[in-house]
């Protein structure tokens, strides 16, 4: 052994490794770069970018030796990933990933040693790896292995990115006369998962902004960003603003600008309806805001409020149903002449009203029922001056357990009877 090695002590080759490691590392720490000349700088990048995957490849192979030795029983952690995560400070999902990249590494030996010399780095492995699983199990034997070996050619021309779409399509190239069915399974797999896990999540910051995030199929997305982009494009900016953006890659902030004029401009009459009328925002103003400028507030119907220059400028936008207050109206008290009400009814009650009616409900006006105060099979008539319940209180309200008490504020106030 080297006197190197002996100078960190003696033990099993990769431990003395690592010490080395850390020890020529040590007398690095205050060598600065600025001194490599281009030519030095470009080669030890690279160098070092291929050093990071051996070093990586040695660490998922003890990671692996851990999982299978169980380490983190020793001191009553649930998995050797809830240890190793403790011990290095790292999230416990980055090591969960990378025990499982460690174990699969162990079943795919060409990988592991590509990894080892540096030739792929570990994204790239871990790509290779769930493509090569991702084959059917019915698979000719030959299958996988001329899969993978493909898969490692083509990681020296292609970043784990294009990678993984490259693996998607591996069998086309191994053995087509599967392949089609294959793509067509793993298709319909994805789409089934891409569903299941579709979300959306919208939070108000209480500043005027909201924040939110979201996850939907791909094609999906595909939409949606074609349809931003054609928002975004000079043509139809210089007709809107009157001249064309800068050119450039679209940047975060257009992109939001752009999904901002595609909400405002949806047309509402392709909208389903929703509790009597379609989903369409209605904004309360004062008429005297639209007629004089007053600097005065309008208000969505679900209670947000607006700048009096954005409450005036939705007030004549498309998409956008404007109730002017001290306007003209629609004729909202119908008597007896109908049972159900107008969607013009249902949109005053939910103007006045906010949403469902039984004291502390939070349901908005677009999910209530519009109920008769007087049962219409008792002369009750359909006007405006109904209650909007939600499904669980309009249950309750016709409910032979319960009883209601109406309140000075107008809300409902439900008590079981005895």
């Amino acid at each position: 052994m080297s006197s190197t090695a002996t100078t960190h002590g003696s033990g099993h080759p990769i431990q003395v490794a690592a010490a080395q490691m850390h020890a020529r590392l040590d007398a690095l720490l205050h060598t600065p770069a600025w001194s490599l000349d281009a030519a030095q700088t470009r080669t030890v990048l690279t160098q070092l970018t291929t050093l990071a995957a051996r070093v990586a490849e040695l660490e998922l192979r003890v990671a692996a030796h851990v999982h299978t030795a169980r380490v983190g029983d020793q001191h009553g952690h649930t998995s050797a990933a809830a240890w190793w995560a403790h011990t290095t400070r790292q999230t416990r999902t980055e090591a969960h990933r990378r025990i499982r990249l460690a174990t699969d590494l162990d079943a795919h030996e060409p990988t592991r040693s590509a990894l080892a010399r540096g030739q792929i780095l570990p994204d790239q492995a871990q790509v290779i790896v769930r493509a090569v699983d991702a084959l059917p199990q019915e698979a000719e034997p030959w299958v996988k292995p001329a899969a993978e070996a493909a898969l490692l050619e083509l990681a020296a021309e292609h970043d784990a990115k294009e990678l993984r779409i490259l693996g998607k399509r591996i069998l086309h190239v191994v053995d087509p006369a599967h392949a089609d069915a294959h793509e067509a399974d793993l298709l319909e797999q994805e789409n089934a998962t891409a569903r299941e896990k579709t979300r959306m999540n919208m939070r108000d910051d209480g500043h005027g902004l909201t924040r939110g995030t979201f996850a939907i199929p791909t094609e999906y997305a595909a939409m949606l960003r074609k349809a931003l982009r054609a928002i975004m494009a000079p043509k139809h900016r210089t007709a809107v603003d009157g001249q064309a953006p800068v050119p450039g890659r679209p940047s975060d902030k257009r992109m939001g600008e752009a999904f901002c004029e595609y909400i405002e401009n949806y047309p509402t009459d392709l909208l389903p309806h929703a509790g009597g009328t379609s989903a369409s925002i209605v904004l309360t103003i004062d008429q005297a805001v639209i007629l004089e400028g007053l600097a005065k507030a309008g208000h969505l119907d679900t209670g947000e409020p607006l700048a009096p220059s954005v409450a005036r400028r939705l007030a004549c936008r498309h998409g956008v149903l404007p109730a002017v207050m001290a306007g003209t109206s629609c004729v909202l008290d119908l008597g007896r002449r109908r049972r159900f009400h107008t969607p013009a009814q249902r949109l005053a009650m939910g103007i006045e009203q906010g949403g469902c009616r039984a004291e502390g409900c939070d349901w908005p006006p677009g999910m209530c029922h519009a109920h008769h105060p007087t049962p219409w099979s008792q002369g009750g008539g359909t006007d405006k001056d109904g209650d909007l319940l939600c499904p669980r209180h309009h249950h309750l309200i016709h409910h032979p357990g319960y009883d209601h008490t109406r309140l000075p504020d107008h809300q409902i106030r439900f008590h079981r009877r005895q």
